[in-house]
């Protein structure tokens, strides 16, 4: 028996019996808020002090915030640098760092290769069109994409494709991946594509990385996709040391490739694997949790769990119907101010609204801004997709990459400099003919002869400083400095205005630039001591690989407001109270799902599961009677899912005047002195008047 340790203290025994179970397939079924981060980490923390070297230890996860949470926990329990030494980090992170040793195997491609983001990808899907003899607007560019993405969660290249009709996505997605090449480019999906492909094709680089990765855990298992669920199974062919973490009531991405059989067909996949139920959960009463049991049980293909808690009932779950989307908002709004007024300990950031789409937030914004609450929206525009820090990074994509070609259109009239339309056509023609990359061709005396003078001169102009500084980045350190050298020899950081014209939204945009490059100084600040400096290559990879949970910090994230979510966005997050509105057939579940088969409504019913469980201590649930819609107001029936729900709550339907008690005279008076008082000091604010009173 192992000696029993620090990183064991605390845990309830299921928990225990999971951390402790060392060798094997190891499937642990995690229900909402039952504390699957605590077991991974601490199951890490165990397995180093039993002996096993951290560097044979790989947690694949699907965020880079629970890549980092987790090795924070782990640093935490296991002292020294031992936590430095595990791989952690998402699935295509761990891939990323493959291909930046090994992907000379998959194809013509070099270590340095550039990863497309989505305005990257649709870029090349339309040449591509083009080049096949597609009209600009024939071809939709997300369909293409979406196609190519379904192909390749399913591990086909081109050749491996059916078309199954549709020859000309087919034809499409074959240029498609022929760019990528020529111009030394993944997309997201190529990262484990690619992997795939080295490692069934090249067996003594497949055992070296299954020699070094002897043991795998896996978070959030349920949303793995094909690819993954290959990659895994190659890593562990021999050992079979693999712990998966999931929850296959929480499977609800099946539209971006997820695949909830993963997880119902572990022990399949990895014979003789064990099974240890998590039940306990550590977030909500027991009246959300019996709620979320009840709708979840309706599901037929899932493991049968029953989530309860040691915190009590809780407060009863209130279930409202309003007249329509308008009345449902105002609603929303008067309920968190009852609640607020009825207990002082709570705040509008202790509120979260969730919804099924995103467009029923409109009227609910405009509800709360009408009286002055501008709530926090997850899911917004982040940093790092705003145009003027998209153009700094292809900036310093075209000095890692010398193939780049969509970088370089990208920017090379940011900000404007000479180089028109005709140029760049110029531009296209010799790199079809020469079948040479856009960067060579910018100081070839073919294109220098054939555009003006003023063209020519900048086109070299532009080559020359992205050479001085492809030299000056293959020196190690000072990052953040010579990034801002750079991108002020490219006249990128002084050229605001001309890009722009007004000073005021020029100046914004500069400011986002230089945060970003702010960004960098942070991270080299804070690479771990002894660790080798930071280079253009770890950062670009860094920020090529961001996902939902890496936004940038607004502000007034942390101002009292309440934060309105689709539920998709708010996985993984928990409130104190949320309201879960639109619970009508048609918006929760989906119209597409329930025209789709039983599969698409079993996972509507798990997002439903899944807005349940974000609440800790009062779920509000709301629907409405009719919602305008083109025009007019179109009836609306009770989603199904409420029928699901215990007995005793899918029967009791409340009005507004029900569940928010009229105030007396006396807190009417109260209120409107609150009101008053707070009017005063915002007009004092504003310079309205000086002194005591109006």
């Amino acid at each position: 028996m192992p000696v029993m340790c620090d990183c064991l203290s605390g845990l309830n025994p299921e928990q225990k019996e999971a951390v402790l179970q060392i060798e094997g397939p190891l499937l642990v079924l995690a229900g909402a808020g039952t504390g699957k981060t605590r077991v991974i980490t601490s199951r890490i923390a165990y397995m180093i002090e039993q002996g096993v070297p951290p560097e044979q230890i790989a947690g694949m996860t699907f965020t880079n915030k629970a890549a980092a949470e987790m090795r924070e926990r782990v640093a935490v329990m296991v002292p020294g640098s031992a936590a430095d030494k595990v791989t952690l980090g998402t699935f295509h992170s761990f891939c990323a760092r493959i291909l930046r040793r090994d992907i000379g195997f998959a194809g013509n491609y070099n270590s340095n290769y550039s990863i497309l983001d989505e305005s990257d990808q649709t870029g090349i899907i339309r040449q591509a069109s083009a080049e096949l003899g597609f009209g600009k607007d024939e071809i939709p560019a997300k369909e293409v994409a979406a196609f190519i993405g379904r192909c390749k969660n399913q591990m086909q290249f081109p050749a491996d494709v059916t078309s199954g009709g549709n020859d000309a996505f087919l034809a499409i997605y074959e240029r498609y991946q022929q760019i990528l090449e020529l111009q030394n480019a993944l997309d997201f999906d190529d990262l484990l594509l690619l992997v795939l492909k080295i490692f069934r094709e090249q067996p003594d680089c497949l055992a070296r990385y299954q020699d070094r990765y002897r043991y795998l855990l896996v978070d959030e298992y349920q949303d793995t996709n094909a690819a993954q669920l290959k990659l895994l199974q190659y890593l562990t062919q021999f050992r079979q040391n693999i712990c998966v973490v999931g929850d296959d009531d929480q499977s609800i991405y099946a539209w971006r490739g997820a695949d909830v059989g993963n997880i119902l067909n572990f022990p399949t996949y990895f014979p003789g694997a064990r099974e240890i139920k998590l039940e306990q959960n550590y977030r909500s009463t027991n009246n959300i949790l019996r709620a979320a049991n009840s709708v979840i049980a309706h599901n037929g293909a899932r493991f049968d769990k029953n989530l309860w808690s040691t915190r009590g009932d809780g407060d009863e779950i209130k279930l409202a119907q309003l007249e329509d989307g308008e009345a449902e908002a105002d609603f929303v709004l008067n309920m968190m101010d009852h609640i607020i007024a009825s207990n002082p300990d709570y705040c509008y950031r202790d509120f979260a609204v969730l919804y099924r789409s995103n467009y029923l937030s409109r009227v609910l914004e405009q509800t709360f801004n009408a009286h002055g609450i501008r709530p926090r929206i997850i899911g917004g525009q982040e940093f790092f997709q705003r145009k003027e820090v998209k153009d700094a990074v292809a900036y310093l994509k075209l000095v890692l990459n010398s193939r780049d070609d969509q970088s370089l259109l990208r920017v090379i009239g940011v900000p404007p400099r000479g180089i028109g339309d005709k140029a760049v056509m110029r531009l296209r023609d010799l790199r079809k003919a020469a079948s040479a990359p856009m960067q060579e061709l910018l100081t070839e005396s073919a294109f220098a002869e054939s555009v003006t003078k003023n063209a020519a001169t900048s086109a070299a102009n532009l080559a020359a400083a992205i050479r001085k500084a492809r030299e000056a980045f293959s020196t190690p350190g000072g990052l953040a400095d010579k990034v801002t050298d750079y991108l002020e020899d490219v006249g990128y950081m002084n050229g605001f205005l001309k890009i722009y014209r007004d000073a005021k939204e020029a100046e914004s945009r500069q400011e986002n630039v230089r945060e970003f490059i702010n960004s960098i100084y942070y991270f080299e600040r804070n690479t771990p001591p002894g660790s080798d400096p930071l280079s253009l290559g770890d950062w670009m990879e860094k920020i090529s690989l961001l996902d939902d949970s890496d936004s940038t910090k607004d502000d007034d994230d942390d101002r009292n407001a309440p934060v309105f979510s689709t539920v998709h966005a708010a996985k993984g997050l928990e409130f104190p109270i949320v309201f879960v509105i639109g619970m009508e057939e048609g918006l929760f579940p989906h119209e597409r799902a329930m025209e789709e088969s039983s599969r698409g409504v079993e996972e509507e019913r798990r997002l439903c599961y899944v807005a349940i469980t974000r609440a800790r201590e009062q779920l509000i649930l709301t629907l409405a009677r009719k919602r305008f819609k083109y025009g007019e107001y179109e009836l609306h029936k009770p989603s199904r899912f409420l029928q699901d729900l215990p007995d005793e709550l899918a029967s009791r339907l409340q009005s507004q005047e029900e569940l928010i008690p009229r105030m007396s005279e006396d807190e009417q008076r109260a209120a409107f002195e609150a009101v008053l008082e707070d009017l005063r000091r915002k007009m004092k604010e504003k310079g309205f008047f000086r002194g005591g009173g109006f």
